[in-house]
């Protein structure tokens, strides 16, 4: 007699937020305590982009993934090692070499991360029917967003309160200790709740079949038509976001007499936390609806000018420098609410224009990897930007970064009526 598999809802909101809890510590968290310990904006942005490259170069190793039966097997050691790694992010602040230290342990995190991103997503799609899929999608998408609403709104509020009394380096120690212990904690559950068995059995796949059949996958994906226009336009949506995303909130606690606005780690984990994270998930169900009202073809120009409101937003608070924290955080609220409502417009454009064809899943997933490789980018160059211009023309540089886009989609091919997404995940 088989064994019946258990109710998705027993795995499907572990596994997501475990998921989305690693990816958030390392592209948001972590340059929080970074740049109260005194590490210069350029640094940030130049480490942390490079760290982010592991998401972007996954569909390289992912076919490989599939030597092993079992995605759980996976999925489960990955999460232990990303909570080792956290553990081993707290020992490295309390090092005379903290920052090496730091960075090192952050490529661990990144890898092990990205590793599990591809059995955790193969895990579900293998458990669950289309019909399960669809229906369980909204979960999934609302735990991996929860997971930044717990580390932006709840972890960093800790560290705000921990902070004075402790010390930035005792502080956050401290927070990443009990984040490796949660995350340890996660991952025991899972090993219990997920689908299939813990197992190290191989398939009947060999390397050199799954090398070939990635090769042709790959040519075939950049033999599509006008396909390096496709990935120019992949490059140019996220040009300005990259930037913004990466030194607007290294704005908010920057010191007000270097153009910041001065804010404590408990005051952006109140704005950029629960007010951001609120208006980046509202953004992002609107966003899905609209385009699914008009079309991605006609709903595409509103999108890439709702991906401007936080290039407009930070000028306008750089140019200001508000003190009200009303006023902040309503500004934080919008601009997250437009790049919510925005950045639909690329999920849905790889996923209608660019993956369809032979390979569907494999290039949505090279798509995906085009497009965090021009996040990455953007990300990288920002802190050498910004350092030249200072806050307030840097942000409206972005303003400017944004614009070609906008000429460029004139040029690219567009669908017409989609389905509405799930709630987009950046």
């Amino acid at each position: 007699m088989s064994t019946p598999s258990p109710s998705p809802m027993k795995w499907v909101p572990s596994l997501y937020f475990t998921q989305g809890m690693q990816f958030f510590v390392v592209m948001y968290l972590v340059s929080f305590p970074l740049k109260n310990l005194g590490v210069a904006n350029d640094q940030i942005a130049h480490w942390t982009s490079l760290i982010g490259t592991a998401w972007a170069v996954k569909p390289l190793w992912s076919p490989f993934l599939e030597l092993l039966r079992s995605k759980k097997t996976i999925v489960v050691t990955m999460q232990f090692v990303g909570a080792v790694a956290l553990a081993l992010m707290a020992l490295s602040l309390q090092l005379p070499a903290w920052f090496a230290a730091v960075i090192a342990v952050l490529f661990i995190v990144a890898y092990a991360s990205a590793t599990h991103d591809i059995a955790c997503d193969g895990l579900y799609m293998a458990s669950l029917d289309n019909q399960r899929q669809a229906a369980y999608a909204g979960w999934q998408g609302a735990f991996f967003n929860g997971a930044r609403f717990f580390m932006i709104g709840v972890v960093m509020k800790v560290a705000g309160a921990l902070e004075g009394p402790m010390g930035i380096a005792n502080a956050w120690s401290l927070v990443f200790a009990g984040l490796a212990v949660l995350l340890a904690g996660l991952a025991s559950y899972n090993a219990w709740a997920l689908p299939g068995k813990l197992s190290t059995e191989h398939s009947e796949l060999t390397a050199a079949g799954i090398w070939a059949t990635t090769e042709e996958i790959v040519l075939e994906f950049f033999r599509k038509p006008d396909i390096w226009i496709a990935v120019l336009f992949i490059v140019l949506f996220r040009f300005a976001e990259g930037q913004v995303q990466t030194i607007g909130p290294l704005f908010l606690i920057e010191a007000r007499e270097k153009g910041g606005l001065g804010l404590t780690t408990s005051q952006v984990a109140d704005v950029y936390g629960w007010v951001g994270s609120g208006g980046f998930l509202l953004g992002s169900i609107l966003g899905g609806y609209f385009t699914a009202w008009l079309g991605l073809k006609r709903a595409m120009p509103v999108l890439i000018l709702a991906m401007g409101v936080p290039n407009v937003t930070f000028w306008y608070l750089a140019s200001q420098l508000p003190g009200d924290m009303w006023h902040i955080g309503t500004a934080v609220g919008i601009e997250m609410l437009g790049y919510g409502f925005g950045f639909v417009g690329m999920i849905l454009y790889i996923m209608q224009a660019v993956a369809p064809g032979k390979y569907q899943t494999a290039h949505y997933a090279l798509g995906s990897g085009v497009m965090q490789l021009g996040f990455i980018f953007s990300k990288g160059i920002s802190g050498d930007i910004q350092l030249a211009m200072g806050y307030e023309h840097f942000f409206a540089w972005t303003i400017v970064c944004g614009l070609p886009v906008l000429l460029l989609m004139f040029f690219v091919r567009m669908p017409g009526k989609a389905a509405a997404p799930a709630v987009a995940a950046a």
